[in-house]
Order: C-alpha cells, then sequence, then structure tokens
C-alpha cells in the first residue's frame, strides 16, 4: 500500500502442517513482518488440521479430484515404490499428510494457493473403504477392488 510517507508492506504466508502420519491442515497468515505472518499461518493451520484416510500407511485409497477457484487437482492411489509424483504445492501437501505413493495432475490455475486449497479439498473427499461398505450395506469384497482388498487385509494382519 502506498501512504503519504511511502510504502506499507504487507507480507502473506501459506503454511501446511502435518505429522508425516495420515495427518494435516493448511492456514494462511498475513502480517507486516514475515515471521508473524508464518505463525498466524501455522496457528491456522492447527486450526484445520485434519486426517487423511490412508491404505498401509503410503498411499491413498481410491481416485479424487479437488477444485478450489480455478485450481483443479486429481489424485490417483499408486503402487509401492512409485513415490509422489506431483508438482511443488501438491507434493508439499501429499508429504506432510505423510502419503508417499500417489500420482497426481494439476489442471487449471497455477496460483500455488488455490492449487493447495484444492488438494486439500481433494484430501477431505477421501474415504476409508470399510465406511463405503457399511454405507452401502455391502460387505467389503462387494465394494473394493480385489488388489485393495489385498492390501488393506495384509494391513490388518
Amino acid at each position: 500500500k502506498v501512504v503519504k510517507g511511502g510504502r506499507r508492506f504487507s507480507f502473506t504466508a501459506l503454511v501446511v502442517v502435518g505429522d508425516g502420519n495420515g495427518m494435516v491442515g493448511v492456514g494462511y497468515g498475513k502480517a507486516k513482518e514475515v515471521p508473524a505472518a508464518i505463525s498466524k499461518g501455522v496457528e491456522e493451520a492447527k486450526k484445520n488440521f485434519f486426517r487423511v484416510p490412508r491404505v498401509e500407511d503410503r498411499t491413498i485409497p481410491h481416485r479424487v479430484q479437488g477444485e478450489a477457484a480455478a485450481g483443479v487437482v486429481m489424485l490417483r492411489p499408486a503402487t509401492p515404490g512409485t513415490g509422489v509424483i506431483a508438482g511443488g504445492p501438491v507434493r508439499a501437501v501429499l508429504e506432510c499428510a505423510g502419503i508417499h505413493d500417489v500420482l497426481s495432475k494439476s489442471l487449471g490455475s497455477s496460483n500455488q494457493i488455490n492449487i493447495v486449497h484444492a488438494t486439500i479439498q481433494a484430501l477431505r473427499e477421501l474415504e476409508e473403504p470399510a465406511s463405503v461398505a457399511a454405507r452401502r450395506g455391502l460387505p467389503m469384497d462387494e465394494v473394493v477392488p480385489a488388489p485393495l482388498l489385498r492390501d488393506i487385509q495384509k494391513a490388518g494382519a
């Protein structure tokens, strides 16, 4: 902002926090100093913490697409050893969430804030296979694809 005495600067910080074990949150802080903006972002991110459903503690249970403004992010589960195939903002969120094998594609806007919010929205839409089966009133083997069912049973055993 420009005032009579010169420019007044303001800084913003988009912060992603996670425990690397299925919990993640995002916050946006704005202040006159950089450290204050970061701390505000961290506080908001902690308030927005949520659990991400994972299979074998490494990938997501199913395909999902998240949208925020014009930012669109598609996430797909991947086989062990694939790694996180994602662009900068998406990769940061997925690594904080503790997801190690996933394929992603960012579509639409390249605005990092919208891409991060689209990724968070996609992760919020994920559902555990057991809850889908319970909602439909069907056994797990009728709802879940065979390879995923084997992974779930192997992880549970």
